[in-house]
């Protein structure tokens, strides 16, 4: 059974430059997607696509050459062709790349998913984007619309991995946890003798305020702990007869 990334095929149609080849490898491997498929008998300068590529170059080594898209889409549940044209016979409708992501989610797990694009110059053509069951369309500015190839595979992929692979951001500290933090730097106050007066209290609202609005991460939290502990004993040390 395949994983919401492995399921995904880009798929690429009678790309002109090799250039944007390497270049759509590289935006592909970076957001964990290495399925690639190009309709084309064109003969590419490996050259051009090892550049563009770097080390992103596996993906289109393993890549498949297909010469029909219907060939290349055969083994898919679902496929969606990008385009930003409109016309009398094309899509009715397209899909943002977030609605998209909701739309592969409810397929089951064990289908390919194929994401087709056209050639640089004029996208799909009608006939191209019908085989596919939907379209995605990439919003833009309406005074310069055009996408590069690759920005635009690397817009689409970098939606389907922030949505379909667990990704865990910065989680900050609970109430009790700075509490707790807080309590260990005025304690570590109190150890090198740095109250003067009836002081305490004032300088764990201080600190604490100041972290409240810090949003620490645990990592954070724990190394401001490891820093005041260290300064206390150096202090303690330093003072032993």
């Amino acid at each position: 059974m395949l994983n919401n990334l492995e399921r995904i095929q880009i798929v690429l149609v009678e790309t002109q430059d090799a250039a944007n080849i390497g270049a759509v490898c590289r935006a592909m491997k970076t957001m964990g997607i290495t399925s690639l498929a190009i309709v084309s008998d064109k003969e590419y300068s490996i050259d051009r696509i090892k550049t563009l590529s770097l080390h992103a170059y596996d993906v289109y080594e393993q890549h498949t050459r297909c010469s029909t898209l219907e060939e290349a889409l055969r083994d898919s549940v679902f496929t969606a062709g990008a385009t930003r044209r409109r016309g009398k016979f094309r899509k009715y409708f397209s899909l943002l790349p977030e609605q998209l992501v909701q739309q592969i989610s409810r397929i089951p797990v064990s289908g390919r998913i194929s994401i087709v694009f056209g050639r640089e110059a004029d996208g799909l053509t009608d006939a191209e984007l019908s085989c596919c069951d939907a379209a995605v369309i990439i919003p833009s500015s309406p005074e310069f619309p055009s996408l590069n190839l690759s920005q635009a595979v690397q817009v689409i992929t970098y939606t389907l991995y922030r949505s379909l692979v667990p990704v865990t951001g910065h989680v900050p500290i609970d109430k009790s946890r700075l509490d707790t933090m807080t309590g260990h730097i005025t304690e570590a106050f109190e150890r090198i003798d740095f109250y003067k007066q009836d002081e305490k209290e004032e300088v764990r609202r201080f600190f604490r305020d100041i972290f409240a609005r810090s949003a620490l991460s645990e990592k954070e939290a724990a190394r401001i702990e490891k820093m005041f502990n260290k300064m206390a004993a150096l202090k303690i040390h330093h003072s032993a007869p």
